[in-house]
Parts: structure tokens; sequence; C-alpha cells
């Protein structure tokens, strides 16, 4: 389905839905799904959140950072954690081998998904606001997109379906 590449890789914000919209592209599309969230909770035995409260939030970007450089596989779908774009070594291994596809939604659709933001576990400073989130992360995520995915107003289903016609591409 991607021609040269075998991965799909998710990128976007926290409550863009990559996670929900991972699971079920790897269905459409016949790939096993990884969280890379969740491979950092294992690794470390602890929740992104408990990273950042007594570690920082570098700390969870560092980790994030060699999670994502360990990653080798085939044909799966791949959701990042938010802060993947930071790491520009962890960007270009992950596209190396697969196609970045930005799942983009505006501010109101994130914080009408995400209620709590404080309980996250978000790679950002103390004293950075969601919108200051948002303005600093967006340009990554445009940076590194081969597909934008716009996820407002779209159910999961159809931002699949538009991903996957856009993958036709590749």
């Amino acid at each position: 389905m991607t021609g040269k590449k075998s991965n799909i890789i998710l990128t976007g914000m926290p409550g863009s839905g990559k996670s929900t919209i991972g699971v079920i592209l790897a269905k459409l599309t016949g790939r096993d799904f990884i969280d890379t969230d969740i491979l950092i909770q294992t690794a470390e035995g602890r929740t992104l959140q408990d990273i950042v409260d007594k570690d920082g939030h570098m700390a969870l970007r560092r980790i994030e950072e060699d999670i994502l450089l360990d990653i080798t596989c085939r044909r799966h779908v791949i959701a990042t954690g938010g802060s993947a774009v930071y790491s520009r070594r962890a960007m270009e291994h992950l596209v190396s081998d697969g196609v970045i596809v930005f799942l983009d939604a505006d501010i109101d659709t994130l914080e009408s998904r995400v209620k709590d933001f404080t309980r996250r576990g978000l790679a950002k400073r103390p004293d950075q606001s969601f919108a200051d989130l948002f303005a600093e992360r967006v340009p990554l995520y445009r940076k590194y997109a081969e597909i934008t995915a716009t996820c407002a107003g779209q159910s999961y289903e159809e931002v699949c379906a538009r991903i996957i016609d856009r993958l036709d591409f590749y």
C-alpha cells in the first residue's frame, strides 16, 4: 500500500486521536500497531505523568527519543507521543521506513476531547500553557508531515479513509 515505505507514523497533539486512529488504521491496512507512550510506560514501569512529576519534562523527552530510536519494525502503524517531533534524530529514524502522518486538530477540538491536560503526562515546561504548547508544536508536526489529515469534524473512520487514499501515492 505504501510502496517504498512499510510503516505509517502518526504524529499530533494529545487528543488528536493517534491511538484510536492508529488501531483502526492498523486493522484497515493489515498492520500491527505500536503506541510509543505505552512502550515508554512499560520500559520505565511508571506513567508518563510520574516521569514528568519526578524527573521533569526533558527526562520524558530523552526517554521518548531512546524508545523511538530503538524501533525497528516493518508494516506497523506507530502512534508517537506528542513530543516525538522535538527529536530530529528520532523523526529521521522513523521516516527512513515510514510515512509521517500529522493528525491536525484545532485547539478547540483537542480541548473538548481531553478535559484534564494536567494529568496527561505532557512533555512541557511547567509554566507552559496548552495553547503555548500547541503553538510551539504545530510547526514541527507540519515540518515532518508527508501527509496531513484534518481531524476536526471528522469521524475516526473518515480520517482513516482519507489517510489510506493518500498512502496510495507512496
